[in-house]
């Protein structure tokens, strides 16, 4: 039997030997790399840490002792040392959560993958434990250097270090990058720490004068009291010793991929008795050859690959909506020299790679610091620029305030691009992007868009950019592009008509790519005599006065929106129809308000009842319940078989 497989729980490290620690790492590794591999998933973050969490659960005694993980995408490890080992159906429906899940386990506490809050968690809990007599449990934090780019690590700071009267323990995951490298000032200065010459020269000849004069106690000593000769390296080679500016006690840097100096580090971090900042430098992917030459992300979240070689184990050859919309920026941006770029440690990711490339002038990472972003944009739209903002929907709302009082109140012409919007699938409730539609459609002067596929992405776009006096959004999901739907007419104020029925019975509002699922619920209801009219709105808020024209022609309005049903578009088109005076029945369909686990799209969707059979048979039964005539052709199928509820709002 493995050691691995001998591990169910953390005090099974006790036993093991230092040589036996690192076989387990190397165990983990081959483990990782197998079954990561297969599912897909966060494969560089986790091989970076393997030491690091090996020692953090032989020094502190989780769950006693709280181990927080910023992010929380590097804890699979930290997952398979507390008996989760099997990884079969990791990300799946019924299988373990890519990051942490109370749920799942004791040793899980904080469960959002939004980044830089850990710090704020660790000072809540050992707050706690102190007013509430458990002073002698420890409160551990991991956060990366990509983390502390974030403003809430320093608000935090701030705060801890206001009271030492704790058992709090700051590890620091240096690895030189977020999801790609990490950017500013705070990245320069770790990466001085790290690189120094005179740093590392002094230390390397500090340790053996220790060796020689005084052998292994020596050594020990040296090891203990290490923290403070590196405060005073660093003073020497950085010229500021920024921790100690924080009367925060500073230990490090230590070799994150040694397990005995990590645990040796860690236990005088435990000792101290005040909050102490354990500094610990890694190698994203370290042990994995294909992870390491990843120049862009070192794998920091995978498909499925091919184990030996890191290659995708199959590839598309379809577009993405990203892609589409890096392809199109690229375009803009020659003509109109005035668009700049701007995201939150996701260069990348949201597409605006080759605008960077392009134009490497023209392209803010800020790092992970959203409010930043939108506030500078604003900042950057009163000097005369159209900032494209370009950020995954869920980490906007980070950023509410400043969309709100920063850009709209001052109706500066910001465009944000909103890339995974709506269900994302296998990264669980804090990565759906289901809530951007309800918080933004109640921001005074701002306009939403939603295309239905790539060529209404890059039309909407232009539109979008050429807007300077208002914020604007451009809203799609992750994955492949949509197939082209074409229109059958575009009316005067851009909405476009898809599907026109024998009669004006039902009108389908599809936002974005539901606009598909529009016309397959068209489809049945045309089978059973029902007349539908979909439409796509293309821009959703304000609503359209066509909307409005069409609404009061049909005897029933079906909205559907990847988003919140529940204050979501739907509610905004019957609240405009109301004030319309007009009395038309609005059923609105979306997503519950309901944290959703991680599972696939479609099976998400399914849950939600945002099927076209469900749909369709929901609709037919209050058709026929409010006694709307319909011409029922000869030889109409029957109702769709269908089970259980769908989710859905209806208001008169």
């Amino acid at each position: 039997m493995s050691l691995l497989e001998g591990i169910s729980g953390p005090r099974d490290l006790d036993a093991l030997s230092t040589e036996q620690l690192e076989q387990l790492a190397a165990e983990i590794r081959e483990f990782l790399i197998a079954n990561v591999a297969r599912t897909g998933g966060h494969l560089g973050p986790n091989l970076g840490v393997v030491e690091l969490t090996i020692a953090l659960h032989r020094v502190f005694d989780s769950p006693n002792d709280p181990i927080i993980f910023d992010t929380g995408h590097q804890s699979y490890v930290h997952k398979l040392l507390t008996g989760r080992q099997d990884f079969e159906n990791l990300r799946s429906r019924g299988g373990l959560a890519g990051y942490p899940q109370r749920s799942e386990s004791p040793h899980d506490v904080v469960e959002s993958s939004h980044a830089s809050s850990s710090l704020s968690w660790a000072d809540g809990i050992s707050r706690a434990f102190t007013r509430t007599g458990r002073s002698d449990r420890h409160v551990v934090a991991v956060v990366g250097d990509g983390a502390l780019t974030g403003g809430m690590t320093w608000e935090a700071l701030n705060n801890i270090t206001d009271d030492n009267d704790r058992n709090l323990v700051i590890v620091v995951n240096d690895n030189g990058r977020s999801y790609a490298p990490t950017i500013g000032g705070m990245a320069r200065y770790l990466n001085r720490v790290r690189t120094g010459e005179m740093y590392r020269d002094l230390e390397s000849k500090s340790g053996r004068l220790a060796d020689r004069l005084l052998g292994r106690v020596g050594r020990a000593l040296y090891r203990g009291v290490r923290g403070g000769t590196r405060g005073f390296l660093s003073r020497l080679t950085n010229n500021r010793a920024l921790y100690s500016q924080l009367d925060i006690k500073y230990l490090g840097p230590v070799d994150g991929h040694d397990v005995k100096a990590m645990v040796e580090t860690l236990e005088l971090a435990r000792s101290y008795g005040a909050p102490v900042i354990v500094h610990a430098i890694t190698e994203k992917g370290r042990g994995y050859q294909p992870a390491r030459d990843d120049i862009a992300d070192q794998f920091h979240a995978v498909g499925r690959i091919d184990p030996q070689t890191g290659e995708p184990v199959s590839s598309s050859s379809a577009l993405s909506w990203t892609d589409v919309f890096a392809e199109e920026l690229v375009a803009v941006g020659e003509s109109r020299p005035e668009v700049i770029a701007m995201t939150a440690a996701m260069l990348r990711p949201t597409g605006l790679g080759p605008f960077a490339e392009r134009f490497p002038d023209r392209v803010y990472d800020v790092g992970i610091a959203e409010q930043h972003a939108v506030a500078s944009a604003a900042g950057l739209a009163y000097g005369g620029l159209h900032p494209v903002v370009a950020l995954y929907s869920t980490f906007l709302n980070r950023a509410f305030d400043q969309v709100l009082m920063d850009v709209a109140l001052h109706r500066a012409g910001v465009t944000f691009v909103l890339d995974r919007a709506g269900v994302t699938g296998p990264d669980g409730p804090s990565h759906h992007g289901m809530w951007d539609l309800a918080l933004l459609h109640i921001v005074p002067t701002i306009r939403i868009a939603a295309p239905r596929d790539a060529e209404r992405l890059r039309e909407e776009l232009r539109e979008a950019v050429a807007i300077d006096d208002a914020p604007t959004v451009i809203r799609f999901p992750k994955g492949g592009v949509a197939d082209a739907i074409p229109a059958i007419e575009r009316l005067r104020d851009g909405v476009d008509v898809l599907a026109r029925g024998r009669t004006e019975d039902v009108l389908i509002v599809g936002i974005g790519p539901f606009a598909q699922l529009g016309l397959d619920v068209a489809r049945r209801l045309e089978a059973q005599g029902i007349g539908a009219t979909v439409v796509d709105p293309r821009w959703v808020v304000p609503v359209p006065e066509s909307i409005v024209e069409l609404s009061a022609r049909h005897r029933l309005v079906i909205t559907l929106e990847d988003g919140l049903r529940v204050g979501g578009i739907g509610t905004r088109v019957r609240q405009v129809l109301r004030e319309a005076g007009i009395d038309t029945a609005v059923d609105e369909l979306g997503l519950p308000d309901a944290f959703l686990d991680h599972a696939s799209r479609e099976e998400i969707l399914e849950d939600a009842g945002l099927t076209p059979a469900k749909i369709a048979h929901d609709v037919v039964a209050q058709v026929l319940g409010t006694r709307i005539p319909v011409a029922r052709p000869e030889g109409a199928r029957g109702l769709p078989t269908v089970t259980g509820p769908i989710e859905r709002s209806r208001r008169h």
